[in-house]
């Protein structure tokens, strides 16, 4: 029979509008290889078969009216219904020869392909529904795909599988509840050239934040092996943030790096009766990245352009989610998919939603958090599919990975946790779509959560998401965006975690006004900086032991901590970008030093450290100037390699003004100069010191921020720590007052800005009243004070603007 319409086609003759005929994720690839190759991305070449092909393949076999015949009485609620309907289609299917016409026409595009290869060339073959990656739904992972697939007879074996891949159970289930008729849609098969990631590496990346929605960030996923592992959830991969505005002007702004444990790597099966087998990854490579900052790069910018094309290609904006794989026998990266991302593609944010724990109890497990839900229910631990029965309506699925199969059982849970997996696969992607929060990557969830308790999941904690044991209580916060009135007086963030930014980044307000290196030290980092400087010199195997655990991927462990602080504080710098973002250099005490990983040898015992050896008394400091080095090399690589120049500096604690010349002088040394290349750098005004002598603060330092807490503990002479006298302490003191509206008006008489980043504003809506009355030019507030403090600003711009306008009618009248 003369086929009417092409049965094949290849990648050039595809384009983005043939998802009729070749399914989305073809017409993507076609798309890429026909429009994108010029502009440096590589895409395999490949070809399709067409839906026609399929639709000959079902009417000229019977097919199509015998799977009517057994989907007659389908009932996709009852699992056990539709595991038996899907299981009898695809049986039907996979007995049933592929027409001849249809055989050679796939054999003749194969050997083409090969050029001549001697039993042809190794393909993936990869199935394309024709509904399949639409805007508004995710038809992701319901069909199968089949890596290394070598040699004609398997190739049509492979193909046949394809075609009954779209009855899996998912697919079924999912046509069925978004209404699409099971024989409007046909499969096209994509056969592509391999790429050889066995011997390298793979992954997925987003051209957004997949949590928040972030625009300016690509989020990219890496294992060891061809990539099935990381689409699966098989393992939990390492994890990159690229910051995207700064890429694109030649900078490299490699914003966070996670290491995952890749366990395992899926690689050529040779001589077995299965196309690829997983094995364990070398103990030494599983501590190192998969893929280096050059390919990271890379890959980012793809993702970039991608995102772009597609954006200009459907008039809107269009973030993309990729599927990527190197090559080791010549190095090359390729890109192997692409589709559009749908849970925040085209959405503009109207309604901000955060949700808030009200308690906290016995950590039960942690992974990485999906969304920013919290969900609780009976905990229903499920071994294998044969178990999923067991899943009732409102439970927390627990489970070692989930499969495309399993998404009806899926839709039933208030949460899922998994023991592998990241961001970007299944299990992710599902939970986004069906709204519910899940944590992946828990690595014992399975063994560490009770079948049968009652447990809250919570993933509005940051990048952690936390398995609490019982119920506990949370509270839903729902903000209109479009309603917000927006004050003078600026309205900046205290942030700490750099996990939480790109959430924090979506609330109103002008940037951060305090940004603590502190949090980054103590969570993150984790070790004392003169310990990984004099790491040669320690005698102590245990201290050495486990700063080797907290730095395996360093040799140079000084450089540890440059990037891990850089990361942390460009998370926050680019979350913000390009509004202000002033991070205070490190501020503990020597008490808190001290209780850093090898602390203890580097720092004196005080009776007060609360007035001790703290901020600008240490940085030039012989026992601190190196480690205060540290900290100016990370803020440098923010600046100079991140090209992050939205961030300033500030200096905490600095009690005269000759001290500030000298932390000047050091950080000058270190490249950190202030004045050169628009860097300013603040003080924060804490001591009386720094209100009594503003004006002279004021001509070596760009700006000044009240730090309410230690100007009013020295302010009253009450240390904040001591219960005895705790009760004294109170900003809203006459005394701290004055102190208040002296800085305010002697630092705007000296021409410079003044702001406040301490607590007393988050605590009481009277005092930002007050300090918006003084004139300061903005006010750094608690995230979770934001809204109601922003309210109470404009109410009090809104009196001074009323008594002014009064005051001017007087005026005019007595004239």
């Amino acid at each position: 029979m003369a086929a009417q319409v092409p049965l094949v086609l290849w990648f050039e003759q595809i384009g983005i509008d043939d998802v009729s005929s070749v399914g989305g994720k073809n017409a993507s690839l076609g798309e890429m290889y026909c429009n994108l190759s010029a502009r440096g991305i590589a895409v395999p070449n490949g070809f399709a078969t067409t839906a026609a092909a399929y639709r000959l393949f079902m009417s000229e076999t019977g097919l199509d009216q015998k799977i009517r015949e057994i989907l007659d009485d389908l009932d996709t609620a009852n699992i056990s219904n539709l595991q038996s309907h899907g299981r009898e289609v695809r049986q039907a299917i996979l007995a049933t020869e592929i027409p001849e016409d249809l055989r050679n026409e796939i054999l003749q595009a194969y050997r083409k392909l090969s050029e001549d290869i001697e039993g042809g060339l190794d393909v993936a073959v990869r199935s394309s529904a024709t509904a399949e990656d639409l805007p508004d739904a995710s038809f992701a992972g319901q069909q199968e795909s089949y890596l290394n697939v070598h040699g004609e007879s398997s190739l049509l074996d492979t193909c046949r599988r394809c075609f009954a891949s779209l009855f899996t159970d998912r697919a079924i289930s999912y046509r069925t509840e978004k209404g699409f008729d099971h024989f409007d849609i046909a499969l096209s098969i994509g056969i592509q050239r391999m790429v050889r990631s066995d011997e390298s590496a793979s992954g997925v990346m987003f051209s957004i934040d997949t949590e928040t929605g972030f625009r300016q960030a690509v989020l990219i996923n890496a294992a060891y092996g061809l990539g099935e592992n990381v689409v699966q959830g098989s393992v939990n991969p390492d994890e990159f943030y690229v910051f995207k505005p700064t890429l694109k002007e030649g900078f490299k702004p490699i914003l966070k790096k996670t290491l995952g444990s890749k366990e395992f790597k899926l690689i050529y099966d040779t001589g077995g009766e299965k196309m690829t087998r997983n094995v364990p990854v070398d103990p030494v490579d599983r501590k190192r990245f998969a893929i280096d900052d050059e390919d990271i790069l890379k890959l980012a910018r793809w993702a970039c352009l991608i995102e772009e094309h597609y954006s200009e290609v459907r008039g809107h904006f269009c973030p993309m989610d990729i599927e990527w794989a190197k090559d080791g026998l010549t190095d090359e990266l390729f890109i192997v998919q692409a589709r559009p991302e749908t849970i925040h593609g085209g959405k503009e944010l109207k309604v901000l939603k955060t949700f808030h724990l009200k308690e906290h109890g016995h950590v039960l497990a942690t992974g990485h958090s999906v969304g920013e839900r919290i969900g609780h229910g009976i905990a229903r631990v499920v071994e294998s599919a044969e178990n999923l029965d067991q899943v009732e309506e409102g439970d927390v699925l627990v489970t070692d990975r989930t499969d495309p199969d399993w998404e009806p059982i899926m839709k039933k849970a208030s949460a899922i946790v998994t023991n592998r997996g990241g961001r970007t696969c299944h299990a992710a992607i599902i939970s986004r779509e069906l709204g519910v929060p899940a944590i992946v990557g828990a690595e014992n969830a399975t063994t560490a959560i009770p079948s049968g308790s009652m447990v809250t999941v919570s993933c509005a904690e940051g990048d952690t998401g936390q398995v609490y044991d019982g119920q506990l209580d949370y509270e839903v916060q729902e903000v209109d965006l479009s309603e917000l009135k927006h004050p003078q007086t600026k309205v900046m963030m205290i942030v700490g975690n750099p996990n939480e930014a790109f959430r924090l980044s979506m609330l109103p307000s002008e940037g951060v006004g305090l940004a603590r290196m502190e949090f980054i030290i103590n969570s993150f980092i984790r070790i004392h900086p003169m310990a990984l400087l004099e790491y040669d010199k320690l005698d102590d195997p245990i201290l050495k032991s486990e700063i080797d655990r907290l730095t395996a991927s360093y040799s140079n462990k000084p450089a540890f901590f440059v990037d891990t602080l850089a990361q942390g504080v460009g998370m926050i710098a680019g979350a913000f970008y390009p509004r202000d973002v002033i991070v205070r250099m490190s501020d503990f005490k020597t008490n808190e030093y001290a209780n850093l990983i090898g602390g203890e040898k580097y720092e004196p015992q005080e009776e007060n450290p609360m007035i001790g050896f703290r901020g600008a008394s240490r940085y030039y400091h012989p026992r601190y100037r190196d480690a205060f080095g540290l900290e100016c090399q990370a803020m440098r690589k923010v600046r100079e390699e991140m090209g992050l120049k939205n961030m300033k500096l500030m200096i905490p604690f600095c009690r005269t003004v000759e001290e500030g010349r000298k932390v000047l002088e050091v950080m000058a040394e270190h490249g950190l100069k202030r004045g050169e290349d628009g860097l300013e750098i603040y003080i924060m005004c804490e001591i009386p010191s720094n209100v009594i002598q503003a004006e002279a603060f004021a001509e070596i330092f760009d700006g000044f921020s009240i730090g309410s807490n230690d100007l009013t503990q020295l302010t009253l002479g009450v240390d904040r720590d001591s219960e005895v006298v705790a009760h004294i302490f109170d900003e809203r003191d006459p005394a701290v007052m004055d102190s208040l509206a002296t800085a305010i008006q002697r630092v705007k008489a000296s021409g410079r800005k003044i702001g406040i980043c301490g607590q007393a504003p988050s605590d009481y809506p009277e005092i930002a009243a007050f300090l918006v009355k003084q004139g300061i030019d903005s006010i750094s507030l608690n995230p979770d004070a934001v809204m109601k403090t922003v309210s109470r600003i404009v109410e009090v711009e809104a009196e001074l603007d009323s008594q002014g306008s009064a005051s001017q009618a007087r005026s005019d009248v007595t004239v």
